[in-house]
C-alpha cells in the first residue's frame, strides 16, 4: 500500500451507524500512516457504506466530522461525486 490513504468500511447488519467507529479508526490510521510516507494532508476523508446507503465522514486534526445526510445508490452521481471529491483532494 502507497501514501495517500483514504478508508471505506463495509457496515456490518445494514448498519451505517454501527461502522462509524471503526471507520474513524481506519482514518486515523491512515492519517499516521500518510504522515510517515511524507503527505501530511490537513484531513482523511472516509465513508460507511450497507452497499445501498453511503455516509461520509472528515476527520481533520483530531476532530471527526460526520456528515448528516445519507446517500444512495439511486443517486449513483452523486455518490461517485463525493467519492471522485475526496479522492482528488489527496492528488
Amino acid at each position: 500500500m502507497e501514501a495517500p490513504a483514504i478508508t471505506i468500511v463495509e457496515a456490518k447488519n445494514e448498519n451505517i451507524v454501527s461502522g462509524l467507529g471503526q471507520c474513524i479508526a481506519e482514518m486515523y490510521a491512515a492519517q499516521l500512516y500518510n504522515k510517515e510516507g511524507n503527505h501530511d494532508f490537513s484531513c482523511i476523508y472516509g465513508a460507511v457504506t450497507t452497499g445501498d446507503e453511503w455516509k461520509f465522514v472528515k476527520l481533520k486534526e483530531n476532530t471527526a466530522y460526520i456528515d448528516y445526510d445519507l446517500y444512495y445508490m439511486s443517486d449513483i452521481k452523486k455518490v461517485i461525486g463525493i467519492l471522485v471529491g475526496m479522492a482528488k483532494q489527496l492528488a
